[in-house]
């Protein structure tokens, strides 16, 4: 695969990691169907207290500015890692418990009663199917964002609270999966499988005309990681007016990422009661 000096495939090499990635999630589909048509097995009731956060996240997200009538955020589920836990197809800053629907790791849903899922709730799944370690996941059209998303300007850790950006922040490209007239929607397996791909280990990627994606150790870090993304983003865009920011290097990134891995109970408690007041 063709290698460019920063260590990143170049476009080329990265359309073929794509394109594999779609030809090896085809492969099985007869599959994926025939478990689609029959009902799945439900988890059991989730702990309630990762339903409270979970609903919590939908509101603070809409709170914080970083998702508005779109976006979305699941939680996998504490009974069984093959399943994940995510709202019906509504405007974040209304859901409730009630609203909280059981998917299987291949996006469908498991008691559905009539309600309608989220079109590109397969993100979450391909996350969860890719990622073992991830129990959070935040898709999200933020605006301060979306320019980073959508030019060759690189999103890079700004200060210390943005410390989990600093390992890179790749982009995917939904034109290296075959298809140039796309909506851009991560609408089936096959593409949530693409992205999953292009977000490898890191915690935080864009895509490119739509927005973003983060995934974390809980539903409490997913938050913080989507919001400080969104905050550094405004943030580097108003320091490139000046001149060229000093970033943090990657010793200093991974060591702050690791400091406010311990402090988020800080900012969602303030962001709770804000979103949530009683």
């Amino acid at each position: 695969m063709p290698i460019c000096l920063c260590g990143q495939p170049h476009a080329l090499g990265r359309r073929l990691l794509l394109a594999s990635a779609v030809a090896a999630a085809t492969l099985p589909m007869r599959a994926v169907t025939t478990r689609a048509q029959s009902t799945p097995a439900s988890a059991g009731p989730a702990n309630p207290a990762l339903i409270e956060d979970l609903v919590a996240a939908n509101r603070i997200l809409y709170d914080q500015g970083v998702v508005d009538g779109f976006g979305h955020v699941s939680a996998r589920h504490d009974k069984d890692p093959n399943r994940y836990l995510l709202s019906r197809s509504m405007a974040p800053g209304l859901v409730t418990a009630e609203d909280i629907m059981e998917y299987d790791l291949d996006s469908n849903a498991i008691d559905p009663r009539g309600r309608t899922s989220y079109l590109e709730r397969f993100i979450h799944g391909a996350i969860y199917q890719a990622r073992p370690d991830v129990r959070a996941v935040v898709h999200s059209h933020s605006p301060a964002v979306l320019p980073f998303a959508d030019t060759k300007v690189a999103l890079r850790p700004m200060n210390h609270i943005a410390g989990f950006l600093g390992g890179g922040v790749p982009v995917f490209e939904i034109r290296d999966t075959g298809n140039p007239a796309s909506d851009m929607l991560i609408r089936n397996v096959v593409l949530g499988h693409a992205l999953a791909m292009t977000l490898g280990k890191r915690p935080v990627a864009l895509m490119r005309g739509h927005g973003s994606v983060a995934a974390a150790q809980s539903v409490r870090h997913v938050v913080f990681r989507a919001v400080y993304t969104e905050v550094n983003a405004r943030v580097q865009a108003e320091a490139m007016k000046l001149g060229t920011p000093e970033f943090l290097n990657p010793q200093e990134a991974a060591a702050a990422m690791k400091t406010n891995d311990a402090l988020v109970d800080r900012p969602w408690d303030l962001w709770k009661r804000r979103a949530m007041p009683k």
